[in-house]
């Protein structure tokens, strides 16, 4: 098997069936990272708040903030992480979201790196989620997308440029 075979992710399809093609919907993601003193690089996943899956911060687009801005709120808010992003997409991954006005809605979600500088115990959504530091390869096995499992288990800090 080659490298690149060996790289291919089965990407799941996006159904849009009884949808409009304009009913798919974007999201912002944190990869939050930190680099141990050893050169381990760590990532933070956290639960999401109902089904407590192990997920990375992302939410919906805001109003006059870039998509990196944006998913550096989120990573505050749903993890407590203060960071440094520098604003480029490291990875896409799609993913049907679960609401209860709506129903599964088919998302695409780009992801942005953000180094983690500090990170507060007490942050908007403490009391709604769980945070867990862990290594790129058991962070990749806990995640329910493809997509996401291969941005995070592919992941160098130094490699970004």
């Amino acid at each position: 098997m080659s490298t690149h075979q060996r790289n291919i992710v089965e990407q799941l399809p996006i159904s849009l069936s009884g949808r409009r093609k304009t009913d798919l919907r974007s999201q912002f993601g944190a990869l939050c990272y930190r680099t141990k003193k050893n050169g381990k690089v760590e990532v933070l996943l956290v639960t999401s708040r109902t089904s407590r899956r192990w997920i990375i911060p992302k939410g919906w687009p805001i109003d006059g903030k870039t998509p990196a801005d944006t998913a550096t709120i989120e990573a505050w808010e749903e993890a407590g992480v203060r960071g440094i992003s520098d604003g480029r997409c490291v990875g896409i991954f799609s993913y049907r979201k679960e609401t209860e006005e709506m129903g599964a809605l088919p998302c695409v979600a780009m992801v942005f790196a953000i180094e983690v500088v500090d990170l507060a115990d007490a942050f908007p959504e403490a009391e709604e989620r769980k945070r867990k530091w862990m290594s790129r390869k058991q962070a990749a096995k806990l995640v329910d997308e493809p997509e996401l499992s291969r941005i995070i288990r592919d992941f160098e800090p130094g490699l970004r440029g």
